[in-house]
């Protein structure tokens, strides 16, 4: 009955890039995981500000005016409404935690949005 979320486990599930999976929800919050890999779009959140963990990897976070890195163990919080957009050399595993319903491309939309609440 109780049982921790084990994060190999649930990353084991799938394989597709740039598709973040829920795995947990705290309230109105949820948290969900992602493989990377390559160049993501420029795009905003306007409503809330993200919070990306990196589990494996290294997650480079551009924005118009530079740029941060972000390795495993560590965690960035991009404020809302800052331009943002993420890349990865090799295959990253992440953590995002944001409210429920928001798109991981926020503003831009296009073909790299994932479908909400798909949970593993």
């Amino acid at each position: 009955m109780y049982q921790p979320i084990n994060f190999a486990h649930k990353f084991s599930l799938f394989t597709e890039q740039w598709q973040p999976k829920v795995i947990a929800e705290m309230n109105d919050y949820q948290f969900k995981i992602v493989k990377i890999h390559g160049d993501f779009v420029w795009h905003t959140h306007p409503e809330t500000d993200e919070t990306l963990i990196v589990l494996e990897g290294v997650l480079r976070i551009d924005f118009r005016d530079g740029h941060v890195l972000v390795k495993a163990g560590e965690m960035y919080v991009v404020p809302r409404g800052i331009e943002h957009k993420t890349y990865a050399d090799h295959e990253t595993k992440l953590m995002l935690i944001e409210p429920r319903g928001v798109l991981n491309t926020g503003n831009e939309g296009g073909d790299r949005t994932a479908v909400n609440d798909v949970w593993i």
